[in-house]
């Protein structure tokens, strides 16, 4: 057992005010962070987090085993169909990965995933895997530049926007024309294909923001139709859940996302066999060895099979939760959502995990003890940044601040 006080970051120490607010106007104007606050209270946190060099370079050796073994084993679950029912996945998406299975798996560019690391009293432990469309470019890349010049010689872990859109143009071999996919109901998504875009148009490529909609289907290949727009893409930039095509118009031929597209997409909708928190479920029946994800997820349970009752030893999660929506755990949770969750569970289970509970280690700051989930980017196999976050209780959701994590050199 590791000792709690055997941390593997810095005290957390606020920068100043005044450079406080400073940082916060150049997040909106340089970086698009165009919700710096939440409600009435800030959304970043004025404190960076510093790691130990040697916990990041753990942390991306972990990432990077993470990404391989995921990328195989959605590679085998593509085929195995009689596993998608395990894995809490709306009837119409099984259906498009059936697709899959005798079509083939649309084409994969520059993949992209992000995995949530937590310090345990056991060490190092992974709540989750963001494999379809990992989020938090902008505070990984933006608000880690500019902490740094606040946090005594530390830098960023890397950038994980800059290496996403490198991984692009290495695929495409060049400038090419591109169709960022996202909700476009949502600013918080169009946020982030800005942020994306801006880097792509740097190095001449052809950027349009669309929504799912908008695309058409030709022999496997995709086409923006929309007033604003009518021509055909070199590739798909999706920020646009993979389960949430299936409410798309049949006309727009939505299952290509999933199975028999000719346009390569970053990432394509079968890297929702991954996401699903249900996915370890399906472990037992591979042939794809996982000991990377065995050694650091959370034991996972589906909840109608947890013996003694789910108890104040579990986690309770949405099979396809995002923003740690509807995460359940007893004595932090609001009791009377707590037993709402317990309920759902028992009586839906296939559409829930319940995850063995860690206990999670605080990270000491100015503004009190948080609980801080740091999110290791991996593009293309390789290590490329973490997205920080923190919270006051020990469950990272919507309200949880955004932290700049930086890395020192040695020990803290």
């Amino acid at each position: 057992m590791v000792s709690a006080r055997a941390v593997p970051w810095r005290e957390g120490r606020a920068i100043p005010a005044e450079a406080m607010a400073d940082l916060s106007r150049r997040m909106v104007f340089e970086h698009g962070k165009w919700d710096p606050q939440l409600e009435d209270t800030p959304a970043l946190c004025p404190a960076p987090m510093v790691l130990d060099r040697g916990a990041w370079e753990t942390l991306a050796r972990a990432a990077e085993a993470l990404y391989a073994e995921a990328l195989a084993a959605e590679s085998e679950l593509v085929g195995r169909v009689d596993l998608h029912g395990r894995l809490g996945l709306p009837r119409a998406v099984r259906r498009a990965l059936g697709r899959s299975a005798r079509e083939g798996a649309s084409e994969g560019l520059a993949r992209v995933m992000r995995f949530d690391f937590h310090w345990a009293r056991e060490g190092w432990k992974v709540s989750e895997a963001n494999s379809d469309v990992p989020g938090g470019y902008i505070e990984a890349s933006g608000l880690a530049a500019l902490m740094s010049a606040h946090a005594g010689g530390a830098r960023p872990a890397g950038d994980p926007g800059e290496a996403l859109a490198a991984a692009l143009r290495r695929g495409l071999g060049g400038p090419a024309r591109l169709a960022m996919v996202h909700a476009t109901a949502y600013s918080d998504d169009r946020q982030v294909m800005r942020h994306l875009a801006a880097r792509l148009e740097r190095d001449g490529a052809r950027v349009v923001l669309v929504s799912p909609a908008h695309l058409r289907w030709r022999g496997g290949l995709a086409r923006i139709e929309a007033e604003f727009c009518r021509e055909g893409v070199d590739a798909i930039v999706r920020f646009f859940p993979a389960e949430w095509a299936a409410e798309l118009p049949a006309s727009c031929a939505w299952w290509h996302l999933y199975a028999g597209a000719r346009t390569p997409q970053c990432n394509p909708a079968t890297a929702l066999l991954v996401q699903s928190k249900r996915f370890p479920l399906t472990w037992d029946a591979l042939e794809t060895p996982l000991p990377a994800w065995r050694s650091l997820l959370a034991e996972t349970a589906d909840p109608a099979r947890v013996n003694g009752g789910l108890d104040a030893g579990w986690v309770l999660k949405p099979a396809l939760g995002r923003v740690g929506e509807a995460v359940g755990m007893d004595g932090v949770t609001d009791p009377a959502e707590w037993a709402a969750i317990r309920r759902s569970a028992r009586w839906r289970p296939r559409w829930w995990a319940a995850q063995r509970r860690f206990e999670a280690v605080p990270w000491a700051t100015d503004l009190g003890p948080l609980y801080p989930c740091l999110g290791v980017f991996a593009v293309d196999g390789r290590a490329a940044g973490i997205y920080g976050r923190a919270a006051r209780r020990p469950l990272i959701d919507h309200r949880a601040m955004d932290v700049a994590v930086l890395v020192g050199e040695g020990g803290p």
